[in-house]
């Protein structure tokens, strides 16, 4: 609703003076001040404001959801803000800029760094840390884990199909992202959530930073994961720049050398390098074998 605010102001207060409908108050100009500048410092910044050729007018934007919005969230221990429907264990520490949205459970001994956002009906396991700018979405995060600043889980997954028309359609990622026990992830990784199955990542496993885990991904537990990764088994080692192809299954007790490709399924335990990849012993031979035909 607009008001002319100067003829609201001669009606309700004397002529040199301006009434705030936001406060209920009046303000005396003086002859130092401008009738808008006077305007824009006694209105909440929370408003808009316009002027019209016809004189100044306040344009007074409807925030009464945003308002609402707000008073749904408080304010932790003097730190970060919490949705009232979160549930959070006295012993946490939400620090200053975190933000626990609705539905939420925080455990006991949580540290949650500023910047961080946990999502809406995100689980988050006792001993954990948060690390700064982290954004928590439709996941269960496990207990005593450390996720490092940046670190983005449960978003949608990079799927997409293209129509009969040629256009490209965004496939459904409506499924969730869940990190076991013990797990540390590096700064900046991306783990997304299913499309068709959940993502999951095992105990124990330890990921490196920039680390990029798309949707389906499942990773047993004490892996190492030092580059780009797909579906692992138990106890499995991939270097750095490691690839994996879609729907590739990697047998426990696996170690792929840096820079390596898996194109198919690898059954058996043993160490594994090259491109495709290939048992560690036959994979020397070829490199040695290249060697000798090049001299």
């Amino acid at each position: 609703m607009a008001i002319h605010l100067k003829r609201l102001a001669n009606v309700i207060s004397p002529p040199n003076s301006i009434f705030n409908p936001i406060s209920g108050k009046s303000f005396i100009l003086d002859s130092h001040s401008s009738l808008p500048e006077k305007i824009i410092s006694s209105f909440s910044s929370r408003h808009e404001f316009s002027a019209c050729s016809a004189g100044i007018t306040g344009h007074i934007a409807s925030e009464d959801v945003e308002e609402r919005g707000r008073h749904e969230f408080l304010k932790w221990h003097k730190g970060g803000m919490f949705h009232k429907s979160a549930s959070i264990d006295p012993t946490a520490l939400i620090d200053f800029g975190a933000v626990v949205h609705s539905g939420s459970f925080v455990g006991g001994n949580v540290h949650v760094g500023s910047g961080a956002v946990v999502g809406p009906n995100v689980t988050i396991g006792q001993s954990t840390k948060i690390g700064y700018n982290v954004a928590l979405a439709n996941c269960t995060i496990g207990d005593s884990c450390v996720i490092h600043h940046g670190v983005c889980i449960g978003q949608d997954g990079f799927g997409f199909f293209m129509d009969e028309n040629g256009a490209m359609v965004k496939k459904p990622q409506a499924l969730k992202a869940h990190i076991g026990n013990n797990v540390e992830i590096g700064a900046n990784s991306c783990i997304d959530r299913g499309s068709w199955r959940d993502t999951m990542i095992g105990d124990h496993s330890k990921i490196d930073n920039l680390v990029q885990i798309g949707h389906n991904v499942v990773i047993g537990k004490c892996c190492m994961l030092c580059g780009q990764v797909g579906i692992a088994g138990d106890y499995v080692t991939l270097g750095g720049r490691v690839g994996v192809r879609d729907h590739v299954t990697i047998a426990s007790k696996v170690r792929l050398a840096a820079a390596s490709c898996v194109t198919k399924d690898i059954t058996k335990p043993g160490d594994y390098g090259g491109f495709p990849a290939v048992p560690i012993r036959e994979w020397r031979r070829q490199v040695a074998s290249r060697s000798q035909t090049l001299k």
